[in-house]
C-alpha cells in the first residue's frame, strides 16, 4: 500500500524533472543541503533516486529540503508526503509522524490526506511492544487508526486500518489480562475484578474475553460474592459454551457456588 502511493507521487516528478542526478552521488546529509540552492526538479529527482536505492533517511532529508527551498510550489506538498514515507521506511518514526502531521495541517482536504493519516497510524503500530511494556504507543496507534476509519471510511486505507484496530484492541486486552492475573496471584481480588471487567466491557470482541469471564468467576468467588460469580459464568456459557474457559468456570461454580 505504501508502494502504491510512492509510485503515484513520483510519476509526475519523473516526467517533469529535467535534471539527471548521477547514481554515484555522495551520501546525503542535512549539512550537504544547507545554503545550497537547487532547482526543485533536481532536488526531487535526487530524493527519488535515494528512495529507489533504499537510502530512505537520506531521501527524506532531500524531500525536506524541497519543502524548505521551494515552500510554495506543488512539489513542496508532494515532498512532505515523500519525506514522511522515507522516514517511515527508515524507521525514523518521530520524524515520519511530524512530516505526515504537517501535511495534514496544511492540506487537510487533499486527496492524499487519508494516506498521511494512515502513515501516522502505521508509525505507532510498528512500535507496539509486548504486553509487559507500557502501552502508550499502542493507544496512540488505536487513536490514529480509529480516526482514519472515522474520517475516511470508504478508502482502501480504512480497510487495512480496521484489521489493525482489531489486533491493537487484542493487544490492549492482553495487557489488562496480564495485570489482572498479577493481581490474582497477589490475592488482590477487587483490583483483578476491575481489570477483567475492563476486558469484558471494552474488549468483548477480542480473544481474551472468554478467559476474562472465567477469571471474573474466580475473583468473585474469592471475594465471597457467589451471585456475581454465577452471572459471569452464565455469560461465559451463553457466549462461549464449548470453550475450555467455560468448562473451568462451570466446575468452579459447581464446587463453590451451586444454587
Amino acid at each position: 500500500m505504501q508502494n502504491h502511493l510512492y509510485r503515484s507521487l513520483t510519476l509526475t516528478a519523473l516526467v517533469a524533472a529535467l535534471a539527471v542526478v548521477p547514481a554515484c552521488a555522495p551520501k546525503t546529509t542535512r549539512s550537504d543541503n544547507n545554503y545550497v540552492a537547487r532547482d526543485v526538479g533536481t532536488l526531487y529527482t535526487l530524493g527519488k533516486n535515494r528512495l529507489d536505492s533504499g537510502r530512505y533517511e537520506e531521501a527524506a532529508i532531500v524531500f525536506d529540503e524541497v519543502e524548505r527551498q521551494h515552500p510554495y510550489s506543488d512539489w513542496a506538498r508532494r515532498a512532505q508526503l515523500m519525506s514522511a514515507f522515507g522516514y517511515y521506511r527508515a524507521k525514523k518514526h518521530n520524524e515520519s509522524v511530524q512530516s505526515a502531521t504537517r501535511f495534514l495541517s496544511i492540506h487537510p482536504g487533499n486527496k492524499d490526506a487519508p494516506y498521511a493519516l494512515y502513515l501516522v497510524g502505521m508509525n505507532y503500530y510498528d512500535q507496539i511492544t509486548d504486553v509487559t511494556r507500557d502501552q502508550g504507543i499502542t493507544q496512540q496507534a488505536l487513536t490514529s487508526l480509529g480516526e482514519l476509519v472515522r474520517r475516511y471510511p470508504d478508502t482502501k486505507y480504512a480497510g487495512d486500518a480496521r484489521l489493525k484496530i482489531d489486533l491493537v484492541q487484542d493487544h490492549l486486552a492482553g495487557k489488562e489480562m496480564e495485570i489482572g492475573r498479577f493481581y490474582q496471584r497477589s490475592s488482590n481480588w477487587l483490583a483483578s475484578v476491575m481489570r477483567f471487567r475492563t476486558v469484558v466491557e471494552q474488549y468483548q470482541t477480542t480473544t481474551h474475553a472468554p478467559e476474562a469471564l472465567m477469571r471474573l468467576t474466580e475473583s468473585y468467588l474469592a471475594l465471597g460474592v457467589p451471585d456475581e460469580a454465577r452471572k459471569a459464568a452464565a455469560v461465559l456459557g451463553a457466549n462461549y459454551p464449548g470453550s475450555k474457559w467455560y468448562e473451568r468456570a462451570y466446575k468452579l461454580i459447581q464446587r463453590n457456588a451451586a444454587s
